[in-house]
Parts: C-alpha cells; structure tokens; sequence
C-alpha cells in the first residue's frame, strides 16, 4: 500500500476527513485501481453500514426546457427529438409511485423540466405531495428547478422530505456547461432548500470533458454545503445537444471518481444515477467501491435497470436492500 492511501486510510478510519492536496495526491498516485476500491468499499461499509437505498423519478414535465445546459436533450435550445408534455396528471404520479414501493423502493421524486415552475404547475405539484403522503409511505423527493425560500417553506409543509438539485460540476468549469444560469444561482436554490428544511439531493454529471481534478473540486464544493445525499451522474452523450461527440469514460475511471466521492465524503450515500449502463458488466464493482445507493427504473430521457434486476445484483454481493 502507498504511503498516501495509508495515510488516507488511517485519518478516515480515526473520524477524520481528507483535505483537497490530499485527495489529488491520492488521484495521480499510480496505485493499483483495486486498492483504492478496496479503501473505498472499506471507509462506505464503516459509516454507510451494509444496505443500499432504492430511489426512483417520475418524468412529470419534459421538454421546452428554457436553458441550455449542453449535456441536456430536453433543453428547448437543440433538437433532440425528446417527447415534450405539460405536467402530467396526479393519477399518473399516484400509479408509478405505488407501483415502485411494491418494488421496495424507499424514495420517490417528482422531477420537472425547466428553469422552474409556473404558479399553478407548483400548486398542481403540492397537491401530488400531499397524495402521496396520504396514500404512500414513501419518503418524497422534487427536482423542479430553482426554488425560492417561500417555494421550498411551501414544498415541506406538504410534506417533501429532500430536494433534489445537482451543481453538475465545479465551479470553475460550469461556464462550460451553461451559460443561461450560473454556478451560483444553483447554490442560491441549494441554499433555499436548506433554510426551509429540506434535505438536500445534490451531485453532478463525470465525463462531461472535464478532468479528475475538476471532478475533485466538485466533491470538496459539493461537501462544503453539508449534502449527504449525492448522486453521480455519467454522461450519456445525446445526439443534438453540443457533448453529443465527447468521447465517453472508461468504466474502471468511473469507478475511480465513485471511490473518490466516497473517501471525500465519507458519511453521505454516494448514489448510483443515469449513465450507470455506461459500466456493462461492472455495475456490481461499484457497490464494492463505494456506491450506497442507486436510481432503480427509467430515468429523464433514458432507459434505467428494471428495479428487481437491481436488486438482485445487489443481494448477489451480499448487500441488503
């Protein structure tokens, strides 16, 4: 074992966190992929325990997004070919949720497209709270855009347990990505979420072109603001948006920003989301390297694992759901 994996190991098994030098010294340093798989599996078994949590999303609203964040296919500005519908019917929401908590899931977001919500799609999306709190024992999740304070006060008295909003990547390559809201616009909804009370979702997207410095950045970013649910995102690379020609990942590198995330932030669920199929066969690595946590079912505009599929893969490694 290197001399700065022992160091890491030693400091995150004594309760103590990494610093940023340390955690791209680990990054470069030319140790074997399984050693650091192996610390990673070993600090999220410490603190996360031996379970995974099952969460999954409903496409409420698609498409005609107003912003132009390159990786995304229901953004208005590109062609994408995306199905796009208004706010769909509390009916529908109701059916898929009850569904997917036969299933085992724990977790159930209402997920819409654009910068945010009109008045009465807001008012629409706390009635679908309230019934599924009513009629579901859930814990329930939103991602609709960026939130005022009053909005997300309104969304936890409904009875919304966590917010969902990822900052996508660091700061300093966000530019990058969009330029129709900012890098701190994302916080200010963040920020929001949490001064009203709401857990707080936030994570990103790897294999946009940036490197794993950046993606480092936005994991000490990411713990700054004391999220401790993140999901991590793989780029699908969309035909009609401007990544459609980023070269994708390779799996093992995958792997590696996942075990990152996890000695980074010790004590948060690291969350498989879209993107995951990018790893073919080695999905089941990533339980063992730090992953708690997955998306089950369909996701945005892409097609997810069917949720027993999911759970069995899990169990099959001797984790329970």
């Amino acid at each position: 074992m290197s001399k700065i994996l022992q160091h890491i190991k030693n400091k995150l098994l004594n309760g103590k966190l990494i610093d940023f030098e340390e955690a791209l010294e680990l990054s470069e340093d030319r140790l074997e992929n399984e050693e650091l798989f192996n610390l990673a599996d070993e600090i999220c078994k410490k603190y996360m325990g031996n379970k995974v949590d099952l969460c999954s999303i409903i496409n409420a609203k698609s498409g005609k997004c107003s912003e132009n964040c390159k990786y995304c296919a229901q953004s208005g500005h590109y062609n994408t070919g995306v199905p796009s519908y208004p706010l769909i019917d509390i009916q529908e929401v109701l059916a898929l949720a009850k569904e997917n908590e036969k299933n085992g899931v724990h977790r159930f977001s209402i997920v819409t497209s654009g910068g945010s919500l009109t008045n009465n799609d807001f008012e629409k999306v706390l009635e679908m709270i309230e019934a599924l709190r009513a009629e579901t024992t859930l814990k329930l999740c939103a991602s609709l855009g960026s939130i005022s304070f009053d909005r997300a006060l309104r969304l936890k008295e409904a009875g919304l347990s966590l917010y969902h909003h990822n900052i996508e990547t660091c700061k300093e390559y966000y530019a990058n990505i969009c330029d129709t809201h900012t890098y701190d616009d994302r916080i200010h909804t963040i920020k929001n979420a949490k001064k009203a009370g709401l857990e707080v979702c936030c994570g990103g997207i790897i294999g946009m072109g940036e490197s794993m410095e950046q993606r480092i950045k936005m994991a000490f970013e990411i713990r700054e603001l004391g999220i401790t649910s993140i999901p991590i995102n793989i780029l699908n690379p969309i035909k009609g948006t401007p990544l459609e020609q980023v070269e994708k990942i390779e799996p093992l590198e995958i792997i590696k920003t996942i075990s990152m995330f996890r000695l980074i932030i010790p004590y948060a669920s690291i969350r498989y989301a879209g993107g995951r199929n990018a790893l073919g066969e080695l999905q089941q690595k990533g339980f063992m390297a730090g992953i708690n946590a997955v998306m089950v079912g369909n996701y945005l505009t892409t097609v997810g694992n069917k949720i027993a599929d999911d759970v069995k893969m899990i169990q099959e490694i001797g984790l329970e759901v």
